[in-house]
């Protein structure tokens, strides 16, 4: 049950679409424009740096909040970070896939910064130096979004086997399962990306969306 209401507290928090609401105040449905996505990147892509970081900031600030609820109310649990994790996932999953908007939000990466800072701040190193060297690199930010999932989850993995998170294995086990769904998912939200990338297609970050 503990589980099931951090899931629901996650999804409850991760249903403010802050792209949606940005593209609002500047009277447009973000998702009938460019790639048709309701995050951060389509965002810039479309309105520009400041609606592209209020974007950012909102995702990332709804998974902490998220998070801190879970960590007040079941705060001396001894699987605190598993629960903490569940609401990352639900957060994840109401950006994803909001029910009022018919189920068609963002890709989860601002969200899933926000799980990352709140799991442990410093884990959240490797992966955005993942993200920045490949976005800087390649210019692509699809790249960078699915090199940083997959680093977040062997982090967590690593981390938990010396012992960072201070729980049985039982519990620890299922963590690895919770990110590593939340990675299949970011991958799976990019697999439009991934196609265009392998064929060499995929839109850079400075330039205008290929039609």
């Amino acid at each position: 049950m503990e589980r099931l209401i951090c899931l629901v507290i996650g999804y409850l928090c991760g249903l403010l679409q802050t792209g949606y609401l940005v593209g609002k105040m500047n009277h447009i449905d973000i998702r009938q424009k460019g790639s048709g996505n309701a995050g951060s990147t389509n965002a810039l892509r479309v309105l520009g740096w400041k609606a592209g970081l209020m974007t950012f900031a909102g995702d990332v600030l709804k998974c902490v909040i998220a998070i801190l609820l879970v960590r007040y109310l079941y705060r001396g649990s001894e699987c605190l970070p598993l629960l903490a994790m569940y609401a990352g996932v639900g957060a994840t999953l109401g950006h994803n896939f909001p029910f009022y908007l018919k189920f068609k939000g963002g890709k989860g990466i601002a969200v899933l910064a926000g799980l990352v800072i709140s799991t442990k701040v410093w884990m959240a190193l490797i992966p955005l130096a993942a993200f920045l060297i490949a976005v800087l690199f390649t210019r692509y930010i699809s790249l960078g979004s699915l090199l940083a999932s997959s680093m977040f989850f062997l982090e967590v993995v690593v981390c938990g086997q010396l012992g960072c998170f201070d729980m049985e294995a039982m519990y620890l086990y299922e963590l690895y399962i919770l990110v590593f769904a939340l990675m299949v998912l970011a991958w799976y939200r990019h697999k439009d990306n991934i196609k265009r990338l392998l064929a060499g297609t995929e839109n850079k970050f400075g330039s205008k969306k290929k039609e």
